[in-house]
């Protein structure tokens, strides 16, 4: 079902993809920043659940809606645009906070649900990861083999699968960090400040059309 060579191409160029800095895993980063590393897992986990939705679009077909419908990859980019200047402001405006035991925050820092849906909808609300997927994935697919379906879904979870391993260790060691910084307030505090930023220039980012 799988052309061997092939697979092992894409495995090399999704790792080293995974592995470059880019706007999932600054994401991931702020988030394990403020709320600690569970919290940096969580927000891995959403990221990864939202790359699963993008790739089963692919899959299906469903983003040559943004071939035919061009507003609408200016209407989900600019929504998406503007859910990371809200978690800016959320972030600028926490004073410093700890998560508690129970996953919540203290006061203000985003717990693990939450987390998980922040990173859901912010890799969701990003049309720039559609478009990639239709780019990669297809290089990957022998047609001669038959089952493109299938080739695809595979194709999706390995690549789901790197980016979640990738994301989830940089969550978890920025959290670990975050940690030990905030024993300080004023390093919680900055931290806050940091995560703010990271989310402003994401929004910009995207805003802006810069690829992915």
């Amino acid at each position: 079902m799988l052309d061997v060579s092939l697979f092992a191409a894409f495995v090399v160029a999704a790792l080293a993809l995974c592995l470059t800095p880019g706007p999932d895993m600054m994401f991931v980063v702020a988030m394990g920043g403020r709320g600690g590393p569970i919290t940096g897992v969580m927000a891995a986990l959403g990221v990864a659940f939202g790359a699963s939705v993008h790739a089963v679009a692919a899959m299906l077909g469903l983003s040559a809606l943004f071939t035919a419908l061009p507003t609408l990859y200016h209407v989900l980019r600019w929504a998406g645009a503007a859910y990371l200047l809200y978690l800016a402001v959320k972030a600028f405006r926490d004073r410093g906070t700890v998560e508690a035991a129970d996953g919540t925050p203290a006061a203000g820092g985003p717990g693990r649900r939450r987390a998980f849906w922040q990173g859901a909808i912010t890799n969701l609300l990003n049309p720039k990861v559609i478009l990639f997927n239709i780019a990669f994935l297809p290089q990957f697919v022998n047609p001669a083999l038959g089952h493109t379906v299938a080739q695809f879904m595979v194709l999706g979870i390995t690549l789901v699968t790197i980016g979640l391993a990738v994301d989830a260790t940089i969550g978890l060691l920025s959290g670990r960090l975050a940690d030990l910084l905030k024993r300080s307030r004023r390093a919680a505090r900055a931290l806050n400040i940091f995560s703010g930023t990271v989310f402003t220039g994401l929004a910009v980012r995207l805003a802006a059309g810069a690829p992915r």
